[in-house]
């Protein structure tokens, strides 16, 4: 086993926390792993990993080392790139936001890969925070701001949100005129947490150019967009999503939309990746993929599929 590949083993090991994980993120034996790291560190000198029995941490060595390997291993991969004229080509780990993966990016997938075909794809979906070192992902697809200061978002486009709530719900709350009917109609949310601290998210209204947030009580708290939708479709509260999502069940009159006069701030949608690593040429024609595809934003797309 040559250098290269033992920094690609620890740097796996690293990043997933495990030894188990790795060798099966990189499709080899677990012992074939375990050996690989007791040669690198009696080749080194150091011990590189802290074990327990539940984890893997890199020592205060490691951690240089990491970051050395990180670098070294990204450059490696570019140089061979242009030097060898290669394409792109490898396992590349992607995250996307559920709705926004299942509506667009999914159908357009068979487009990237017969631009690609070296690459294969490993997909998750999901609406929460991910960590996308530990958890193994090279990127990932999400809508709303960047909160995690660790990643750099790259925005692809921005999408027009609106406010809506069951016809059940406003036969009972009443339908608001102005935002301070909100309170003072007694009117609730449906809460969305988005997992990265747990706080509820504000309504927010625009009114002459300025956006204001209105915070409400809330009966019912959600973790993902489709529960989202569910729980507002139900009568539990009013919420705010991307208009494309809404338009359906707007046009048959399951959802009403509210103060269309004072429109939500929209929304961006970026694809977000480690600040602390050059990208490989696979997240790179992927990102570049992506942001062709949000190009002409969510109505270009409704269009197209």
């Amino acid at each position: 086993m040559d250098r290269f590949e033992e920094m690609r083993n620890f740097v796996r090991i690293v990043e997933r926390s495990s030894f188990t994980k790795a060798a099966a993120d990189l499709q080899i034996p677990r012992a074939t792993m375990t050996n690989a790291i007791q040669r690198l560190e009696e080749r080194l000198g150091t011990r590189l990993l802290a074990r327990t029995t539940r984890t893997v941490k890199p020592t205060l060595d490691g951690e240089v080392y990491y970051k050395r390997c990180v670098r070294i291993l990204a450059e490696l991969e570019e140089a061979d790139g242009i030097f060898l004229r290669c394409a792109p080509k490898g396992l590349l780990r992607v995250n996307l936001q559920g709705t926004l993966a299942r509506m667009f990016v999914i159908p357009a997938l068979p487009d990237f890969m017969a631009q690609y075909p070296d690459i294969t794809l490993l997909v998750g979906d999901g609406d929460r925070y991910v960590d996308l070192v530990h958890e193994g992902y090279d990127c990932v697809l999400r809508s709303g701001e960047l909160v995690d200061s660790s990643m750099i978002g790259r925005r692809l486009m921005t999408m027009n949100e609106v406010t809506v709530a069951s016809p059940a719900y406003i036969e009972k709350y009443g339908m608001p005129r102005e935002i301070d009917d909100l309170e003072r109609q007694g009117h609730r949310v449906v809460s969305f947490l988005s997992g990265a601290d747990d706080k509820p998210m504000p309504l927010d209204f625009t009114i002459d150019g300025l956006v204001r947030h209105v915070e409400l009580p809330a009966d019912v708290s959600v973790t993902g967009a489709d529960l989202y939708m569910a729980a507002t479709l139900a009568g539990l509260g009013i919420i705010q999503v991307p208009r494309y999502r809404a338009l359906a069940d707007l046009n048959a009159g399951r959802l009403v939309e509210i103060m269309p006069q004072y429109p939500p701030e929209p929304m961006p949608v970026s694809v977000l990746y480690p600040q602390n690593r050059q990208l490989s040429l696979r997240v790179r024609v992927f990102t570049d993929w992506l942001g062709r595809l949000f190009a002409n934003g969510v109505d270009g797309l409704m269009k197209e599929f």
